[in-house]
């Protein structure tokens, strides 16, 4: 499974995606296996919410939201 996310603003929901995929008998020992995903767009019915208004709501700090 690939996350994807807006490159500008992690925390826009729209576009919160995940691709997932198989690569059959991958990877054998003496392999690594790279996966990119990218899109063109966000969701079609993106979902509902604002992540900068969770984090209020929680009390965290938008800019340091795990609080390190």
């Amino acid at each position: 499974m690939v996350p994807l996310m807006d490159k500008n603003d992690e925390g826009l929901r729209s576009h919160s995606l995940t691709i997932q995929f198989a690569i059959p008998d991958t990877p054998a020992a003496d392999e690594i296996v790279v996966a990119l995903g990218a899109s063109i767009g966000g969701r079609p019915h993106h979902r509902i919410g604002d992540r900068y208004q969770d984090l209020k709501d929680l009390g965290h700090d938008v800019a340091n939201p795990a609080a390190v």
